[in-house]
């Protein structure tokens, strides 16, 4: 088997609402349902389509301007049996921590701080959409697609340049941010059919290139919306930027790890 080491991990986000605000972290657990914690809660309405029920900046762009976080962070870090479990042969699949320990509360714009079942919550986020919200909790990552999104530092920066300036990353809510060592923008489009190693432990295997909508126009500090960016990935890139991935192997995943091609 040839490895090579192609990168680093530059960032780990999850985001524990659906299109809310993320979460920047040091270490997560990348688990065969996603990131532990990303997208953890949603909000569902009946007028949204029966495959795609879930309310998002698309609809909402005030969405990005809460920030969830997790009520007991220490204990939404991963499953707590993660360690038992293993030693179990041949690998036990670790259970998921009960309600109580996943709660997640959130920062408003106005600066109130209400918990994610709070029925004030899913009211103002309905305000001018008027669709009538219902809060959802998966155990799954309720993503848009694969478990895991992934996209270079090195593509964010490229496409900056391409519309003249520099680009927020974080418009991409991306899980891992690999951070190339040849500098080279797209470059992780090559891995496609591919497998990587991230860190010491997770395998995740590359599936498709990631198909963009209106929520890269979305500034994630104000929602404002700049539709130049998204027309200019759709022109240029043939609407693609970033990877979609399964995972292959669970593991713990930290900032700094390398990432290796396997194959």
């Amino acid at each position: 088997m040839v490895v090579s080491v192609v990168g680093v991990v530059g960032e780990l986000w999850r985001y524990p609402v659906k299109s809310m605000g993320g979460e920047e972290m040091e270490e997560a657990f990348v688990g065969y349902p996603g990131v532990y914690g990303d997208r953890h809660f949603a909000f569902k309405t009946p007028a949204r389509p029966k495959g795609f029920p879930y309310l998002t900046g698309r609809e909402q762009e005030a969405m990005l301007r809460y920030r969830p976080r997790f009520r007991h962070p220490e204990k939404a870090l991963a499953p707590p049996n993660l360690e038992a479990a293993r030693k179990l042969p041949p690998g036990i699949n670790p259970i998921d921590a009960d309600d109580e320990d996943m709660r997640v509360d959130v920062l408003t714009p106005s600066g109130e701080v209400l918990a994610v079942d709070d029925a004030e919550l899913a009211r103002m986020l309905d305000e001018g959409v008027g669709e009538g919200l219902t809060l959802v909790r998966s155990v799954r990552a309720m993503t848009d697609c694969r478990p895991v999104s992934v996209i270079s530092t090195q593509t964010v920066a490229q496409i900056g340049e391409e519309l003249g300036g520099e680009l927020d990353h974080r418009r991409f809510r991306a899980n891992v941010y690999l951070d190339f060592e040849d500098g080279e923008g797209f470059g992780e489009d090559r891995f496609v059919g591919k497998s990587l190693r991230v860190g010491s432990e997770a395998v995740v295997a590359i599936i498709e290139r990631d198909p963009r909508c209106k929520m890269i126009s979305l500034d994630p500090d104000t929602g404002e919306h700049n539709p130049d960016i998204l027309r200019k990935v759709a022109q240029s890139h043939d609407n693609l930027a970033g990877v979609y991935c399964a995972v292959l192997v669970e593991g713990k995943v930290g900032k700094g790890d390398p990432i290796e091609v396997i194959g």
